[in-house]
């Protein structure tokens, strides 16, 4: 989408008129082009064009501050609106800590790995430690820290949260390997993902997903089963059915708790 191609790679959109004197190009809107591609085996769809760190850096950093929602709102009017309300608490917090409760011990020691602000933290009233770990740099909520990588690698935390970060990430296989190793046997990881209409709907050919913006994978159920086996974990408990409010939208969750498996 032109937004990301903007922030992240300085592309703009361009028009083709009559006066650049093309005589087999058509004229119109010249945007920036990505394949998607879908994972045979398990049915995963992802994008081909997979940022850097310092790529990544440039589309996240300072998310959602001023100039982040000038830019946005160029290419897409309408979203400062849009903002105003995805900046606010979501409102199934609750979903989440129930699904949570069976698997953990209160209060938590707990660190939300790419929680922005910490707005978001399951437990926020049971905690004896909350740190966050985010590339915003975002200013955390009362009562949260912001903690550097390093500091995250000290560990101690009985829970990690990753809530709706690896569609973003170029490499969710690796991010997910950097937080089993701040876990312990004891820790319980949580991942929240968002199960797109287009995967519940059972979509199979990459002519279906006609554009990509923020999120660059579209998790299936199999797809995450597969990956967070490789990385060492086992699954304590799995929904896929929590149909919620996400700022002004609607949608349905994959909420999976997890725990290192046994050597």
């Amino acid at each position: 989408m032109p937004f990301v191609a903007h922030r992240v790679f300085g592309w703009r959109p361009v028009e083709i008129t009559a006066e650049w004197g093309l005589r087999t190009v058509p004229q119109g809107m010249a945007h920036s082009l990505c394949n998607t591609l879908v994972c045979p085996r398990c049915g995963a769809f992802f994008c081909d064009i997979r940022f850097s760190d310092e790529q990544l850096g440039r589309l996240y950093a300072g998310y959602r501050d001023a100039e982040y929602v000038a830019l946005r709102e160029h290419y897409e009017p309408g979203y400062a609106a849009v903002n105003a309300v995805l900046t606010k608490a979501v409102r199934y917090t609750d979903l989440v800590e129930a699904f949570l409760l069976p698997h953990v011990q209160l209060p938590v020691d707990l660190l939300d790995w790419g929680g922005d602000t910490g707005a978001n933290s399951p437990f926020k009233q049971h905690h004896r430690r909350w740190d966050i770990f985010d590339i915003s740099g975002a200013a955390p909520v009362v009562g949260a820290r912001a903690v550097s990588r390093s500091e995250a690698e000290q560990g101690g935390y009985s829970l990690v949260v990753c809530s709706q970060v690896l569609e973003h990430v170029s490499w969710p296989l690796l991010v997910l390997r950097e937080m089993v190793g701040v876990m312990d046997e004891q820790t319980v990881l949580y991942v929240e993902l968002p199960h797109e209409a287009l995967i519940r709907e059972g979509a199979r050919l990459p002519e279906q997903k006609r554009h990509w913006h923020e999120h660059v994978n579209f998790f299936t159920r199999r797809a995450i089963e597969e990956m967070v086996v490789r990385v060492g974990l086992e699954i304590l408990a799995f929904r896929d059915d929590n149909y919620v409010s996400i700022g002004d939208r609607r949608g349905y969750l994959f909420q999976v708790a997890l725990r290192k498996a046994p050597a």
